[in-house]
């Protein structure tokens, strides 16, 4: 029976991936698939691809989905019901929630993919092995960009303007420069792997990617990459001890690729407690569970 089931839609801009789990147990994976988007064909065409994805999927699990939560680039907006801030721009001013219910006939519950990542490490990835008494937890995405997701007694909070969690859009420092948001000196124009190997660039006059100019960090031999190390360890700490002095989460899980750096939890945590406002710091900075799993199994939890 479809009630046994939970659906969940990852939508990206190169792909969409289906999962459907175990209602009684999300962590058995009954199904995953998925196919390219191919967003440069246009907005009906991604839906069409959602459609197809579904029946695919359906026929495997043999039922339709009853309901279904879809994790996308950017957030519908309360006010317009259009989506917005999405990085895959074919979407961006659509009423994509709306078509997705008159298309599949069922309900459909949408969040962004920061909140889809950060509910499900908070429900069924690492904070529960972790932190298991976790009620207030906040999921980080450091890559190409930066973002966040807050989660409350297992919910993600979206807000007045549906952007819960967007730390990625607070100021942090002017020399970020401008953010494509059209604000300047954003966390994302600081500590985005894209901004730090551009800092780098700026230091040094060469490129190179944010795992090797970390990896030249300290050598002796690259005060480039060195500075850019010290950078991401100062800004973070400042940027992320706002969000314990707002929220003072149970956990912090820290996912995408600038995520993987292993200084965050050292050197960067400890930055961290020297701007949080309180003598000590106990919050739990933690690694994902779930890898490129948690998009898809968040928006299956959205219907949970």
């Amino acid at each position: 029976m479809a009630s046994q089931h939970l659906w969940g839609i990852d939508l990206g801009g190169t792909k969409v991936e289906a999962a459907v789990l175990q209602a009684d147990d999300p962590t058995t994976v009954l199904l995953r698939e998925r196919i390219d988007t191919e967003a440069h064909k246009g907005y009906e065409y991604t839906l069409g691809q959602i459609q197809k994805l579904i029946d695919s999927a359906a026929a495997k699990v043999g039922a339709p989905p009853e309901r279904i939560g879809f994790g996308t680039p950017g957030s519908i907006d309360p006010d317009t019901q259009l989506l917005k801030n999405s990085n895959s721009v074919n979407l961006n001013k659509h009423p994509l929630q709306k078509d997705l219910r008159t298309l599949l006939n069922i309900p459909v519950e949408v969040a962004n993919d920061a909140n889809c990542f950060a509910l499900a490490e908070a429900t069924m990835g690492i904070v529960p092995d972790v932190v298991p008494d976790s009620k207030v937890v906040f999921g980080v995405i450091m890559g190409t960009g930066v973002g966040g997701g807050i989660i409350v007694n297992g919910k993600p909070i979206n807000g007045a303007h549906s952007i819960g969690g967007e730390w990625g859009h607070n100021f942090l420092d002017e020399s970020g420069g401008p953010c494509y948001c059209g604000k300047t000196g954003c966390v994302e124009t600081v500590i985005s792997g894209t901004a730090l190997q551009k800092f780098y660039t700026s230091q040094s006059g060469k490129q190179a990617k944010l795992k090797d100019i970390l990896a030249a960090a300290g050598t002796g031999e690259d005060h480039a990459a060195d500075a850019t190390r010290e950078r991401l360890i100062e800004m973070f700490g400042k940027a992320i001890s706002v969000i314990i002095n707002i929220l003072d989460p149970d956990a912090i899980v820290l996912g995408g690729g600038v995520g993987n750096a292993e200084l965050l939890y050292g050197e960067g945590r400890q930055r961290a407690v020297e701007y949080v406002f309180n003598p000590t710091c106990k919050t739990p900075f933690l690694r994902p569970k779930l890898g490129d799993s948690a998009g898809v199994f968040g928006a299956a939890m959205l219907v949970a």
